[in-house]
C-alpha cells in the first residue's frame, strides 16, 4: 500500500503564480492532503485560496511573516499523512513527479521495512543561470564533503520523508536555509538518501537572493553537520 503523502506548500505574495501551481497540484490524484501556509501575504495571494474547494486543502494563515522555513514548520505540524514532501507555490516543479518519488521510496520500504529512507528529487540545473548552478553546485559538494553523503542536488525542493522523521529533526530555520538544515539533520540520523530526477523550470524573478541566501546556507551546513 502507498503511504499517505501529506504536501507542504509554504506562500508568500505569489499571486502571479499560485493559481497555476494549485492547478497542477490539485490535478495529481497522489496527495491524501495539502497544507499551505499563507506567511501573511500582502497581495491576492488570500484571496486565490479562499475561492478554492479542493477537499484535500487545509489553508493556514501567519499573522506576520516567518519565511519560508517558518511555513514549512508550520504545515508539518498539522500533518497527518505518512511521508510529507515540500511544494514551492509555483510553477518551478512539476507534482507529476511525486509518483516517482513515492515509488521509489514504496519500493526500498518493500525490500526493507526498518530502513530509514528518504528520496530527494534531482533537477537538471543546466538552464539556471551560471551564478545559480555554481552556488547550487557548490552548496551540495560542501554538503557531501561535510556529511559524508553522495547528493546531486541538495538544495531541491523535492524532499520526500516520514513525517514522524521530519517532525524528530525540530526544525529551526526561517529562510531559505531551511533545506540545509533538513539534509544536515538528516544525514546525522544515518538515513538512506535515494534520488531520481524531476522536472525542474526555474523562474526569472526568484525570491531567494543567491549571495545572502547562499551564505546563509553555507552557515547553517555548518552549524547542523
Amino acid at each position: 500500500m502507498s503511504p499517505k503523502l501529506s504536501v507542504l506548500l509554504p506562500i508568500y505574495n505569489e499571486e502571479r503564480e499560485l493559481e497555476h501551481c494549485l492547478q497542477m497540484v490539485f490535478a495529481s490524484t497522489t496527495p491524501f492532503e495539502i497544507i499551505a501556509v499563507d506567511d501573511c501575504s500582502t497581495d491576492a495571494t488570500p484571496e486565490i485560496l479562499a475561492r478554492q474547494t479542493d477537499p484535500r486543502l487545509r489553508v493556514l494563515r501567519h499573522q506576520q511573516n516567518r519565511g519560508k522555513g517558518g511555513g514549512i514548520q508550520t504545515a508539518l505540524e498539522h500533518a497527518r499523512g505518512d511521508v510529507v514532501i515540500i511544494q514551492d507555490a509555483d510553477t518551478e516543479y512539476d507534482p507529476r513527479d511525486w509518483d516517482r518519488l513515492l515509488a521509489l521510496y514504496t519500493d526500498e520500504k518493500a525490500r526493507n521495512p526498518n530502513a530509514r529512507a528518504v528520496v530527494y528529487g534531482v533537477r537538471d540545473l543546466s538552464s539556471q543561470p551560471l551564478l545559480g548552478h555554481l552556488g547550487n553546485a557548490g552548496l551540495t559538494f560542501i554538503t557531501n564533503l561535510l556529511c559524508g553523503t553522495n547528493l546531486r542536488d541538495m538544495e531541491t525542493c523535492y524532499k520526500l520523508v516520514p513525517t514522524a522523521l521530519m517532525r524528530d529533526l525540530k526544525l529551526q530555520s526561517r529562510g531559505f536555509e531551511i533545506e540545509p538544515e533538513i539534509t544536515a539533520k538528516l544525514a546525522k540520523r544515518g538515513v538512506n538518501f535515494l534520488q531520481a530526477p524531476v522536472s525542474y523550470k526555474p523562474r526569472k524573478d526568484k525570491k531567494l537572493r543567491r549571495v545572502r541566501d547562499g551564505w546563509r546556507s553555507l552557515m547553517a551546513l555548518l552549524k547542523y553537520r
